[in-house]
């Protein structure tokens, strides 16, 4: 059985525990154990027991708890945490120093998928304009989402892979914005109601257009993937893993 900290009491928190401890292997028993769910009190990571994995499913300001966890534990990291500044992302290469540790801005598998379509699309449709618009719960604190983040990357890499020059994003238009540059990447954040995360990806070329999208009904499918990877990631070697290297690799 593998012991579990969780990183955040909230929604997903408590979606996290709910279903890791409804979790069950092929013999019917538990395959996890969760041995502490920290909330607002962020001391109380100080003194939590050593698990085999933290999962991080909370907001920026958790940072500095969870490394400071994950450097005194060696335990492996699942983190699914948005809006994580450069230096940041570069603290949480890092960590991989001393442990297995692994980032997504979606632990979805048909996002996954998303993501190889936009790069095949991409490089095959080097001349079309790309515009990406996510869409979001009215609470979700950061924009655009981790998602259309990766997204972004996908486009903007086959395109360098390509030869096709520098893409650059540019977030949401407004005023006198003049004629689209063709190396730019429209980015637009949609915040209502309680979507759970739909991701459009629009390819505009003469007379037709190519829309891949993928819509998540449940923030179950984000916990499912998680939950999926920590088991695959706990006993691997130290490193900063992506989502593909630990699912598909």
């Amino acid at each position: 059985m593998h012991k579990i900290v969780i990183m955040g009491a909230g929604r997903m928190g408590s979606l996290i525990r709910r279903l890791a401890e409804a979790a069950r292997d092929e013999a019917g028993e538990p395959v996890f154990e969760v041995v502490a769910q920290i909330g607002f009190d962020l001391t109380e990571l100080e003194g939590a027991p050593a698990a085999d994995a933290l999962i991080d499913f909370s907001n920026v300001a958790t940072f500095e708890a969870v490394a400071a966890y994950v450097r005194r534990c060696g335990c492996a990291l699942v983190s699914g945490t948005t809006g994580y500044s450069e230096a940041q992302m570069a603290e949480l290469r890092a960590l991989g120093e001393g442990a297995p540790v692994l980032w997504s801005g979606n632990y979805s598998l048909g996002v996954a998928a998303l993501r190889h379509l936009v790069a095949q699309a991409t490089r095959e449709l080097p001349a079309f304009d790309v515009e990406i618009v996510e869409t979001h719960h009215n609470q979700k604190a950061d924009a655009p989402s981790g998602t259309a983040k990766m997204l972004l990357d996908e486009v903007v890499g086959a395109h360098e892979a390509a030869g096709d020059g520098v893409y650059a994003p540019v977030y949401g238009r407004s005023g006198m914005c003049g004629a689209r540059d063709a190396r730019e990447v429209g980015v637009h954040a949609l915040r209502g109601g309680t979507v759970a995360g739909v991701h459009e990806v629009h390819f505009f070329g003469p007379s037709e257009e190519l829309t891949l999208t993928h819509r998540a009904e449940s923030r179950e499918i984000f916990v499912h993937g998680a939950l999926a990877a920590t088991q695959k990631l706990i006993g691997r070697d130290p490193g900063f893993y992506t989502f593909d290297q630990i699912m598909f690799g």
